[in-house]
């Protein structure tokens, strides 16, 4: 991506904020007896995407008491989306089973027991597999998370999973500071790019690697603009000039990500400061770390994974989760968080956008758009 267009995206976050209120056509519920009828991309058996998935019309009740009505906005389309469908993920959904674990909709209605929740609140699931890709729901209010309504709408729909991924790894492993530096691979996932401007925002040097691609110098300018200080290819690390490269700081990386295994794994770690670590939260590349023996004898390494699903979990209403979440709002309102480039798809193509997910080198998420 061009600097000129990266300008143009950052302009329009701020003009418009993609926006407060959803201006496109709203999808109405309607009444079946007493309840509403609505629309629902369904999973019955795991399977290939392209072949198991269909949209088909379901029922919701009104919100009981302690429930709430929500239509939902936006939802994207990720890795852990199209592994659950397939039956790889590490969470199987009973079938049937909505599919989806993000997204962003908007309060309807509310049950005369809810307390911290209105009509025109923003709310995203607490929880994965919670079935995103859906035109409404009723749902517990403890099943959900109330976020800023006056941030971007494609930034609280992709908040979920990617930032926080990112926010988690660069606070909870490594005690970094100002000057420090990280060195990940697949730089140019959306966790990537989330990894890119934070570290920038906290002064943090990143070293990002990237697989050689056609379109490589534009990727390059993209992440650059986003605040990366170096960009180098998987080619690049194994000569004589990333030893240079890394030899020019005063220290060598502290904290190393990993999204890809392989030997993309193993370059990072020969890279490690002594006693550094390396967390691994994906393996795109579907091949085993490869751990050097000296690496764990001599450097001590820490070899460490991590999962956004079971941080959740685990912090479900902890003060850390509210205050990671108000510091995310607070970047992506200023244009300082902003998501990867996205591809906006009507909830009624959904499987033209779940198609073009699955395709190589993708340069733009696939986000649906629930209200056409």
């Amino acid at each position: 991506m061009s600097g000129r267009i990266f300008q143009r995206i950052t302009n329009v976050l701020k003009k418009h904020q993609l926006k407060n209120s959803f201006s496109g056509k709203t999808t109405s519920l309607r009444n079946i007896g007493t309840s509403k009828e609505t629309e629902a991309v369904m999973l019955k058996d795991f399977g290939n995407p392209k072949k198991v998935l269909s949209l088909e019309k379901i029922l919701v009740h009104d919100p009981s008491d302690d429930e709430v009505l929500v239509k939902m906005l936006m939802a994207p389309i990720n890795p852990s989306d199209i592994n659950m469908i397939e039956g790889t993920y590490h969470i199987r959904p009973k079938l049937p089973a909505i599919v989806g674990n993000e997204g962003v909709g908007e309060v309807v209605e509310i049950g005369k027991k809810v307390k911290n929740m209105k009509p025109g609140d923003w709310v995203i699931p607490t929880e994965a597999a919670w079935g995103t890709w859906r035109q409404h729901a009723v749902t517990k209010e403890n099943m959900l998370l109330k976020i800023d309504n006056d941030i971007p709408l494609l930034s609280a729909a992709t908040i979920m999973v990617n930032p926080c991924t990112a926010y988690r790894m660069l606070k909870d492993y490594v005690m970094l500071k100002a000057g420090d530096l990280v060195i990940q691979n697949g730089a140019n996932s959306a966790v990537g790019q989330c990894v890119i401007q934070l570290a920038k925002e906290w002064g943090i040097k990143t070293i990002n690697i990237i697989r050689d691609r056609p379109d490589l110098e534009s990727l390059k300018s993209h992440l650059n603009q986003l605040g990366a200080t170096h960009v180098v290819t998987e080619e690049f690390v194994r000569t004589p000039e990333m030893k240079e490269l890394i030899n020019s700081y005063n220290q060598k990386p502290k904290l190393a990500l990993n999204c890809v295994g392989g030997k993309s794994a193993t370059e990072l770690i020969r890279f490690l400061e002594e006693k550094g670590t390396i967390v691994t939260y994906g393996g795109m590349s579907k091949k085993p770390l490869t751990i050097p023996t000296g690496a764990l004898i001599f450097k001590e390494v820490k070899i460490v994974g991590y999962w956004n699903t079971q941080w959740n979990f685990e912090h479900r209403d902890s003060n850390e989760k509210k205050d990671m979440y108000k510091n995310l709002c607070n970047l992506m309102r200023d244009c300082k968080l902003i998501p990867s480039p996205s591809e906006l798809i009507p909830f009624s193509n959904f499987q033209v956008a779940v198609d073009k997910s699955l395709e190589g080198f993708q340069n733009q998420k696939k986000v649906l758009v629930m209200q056409e």
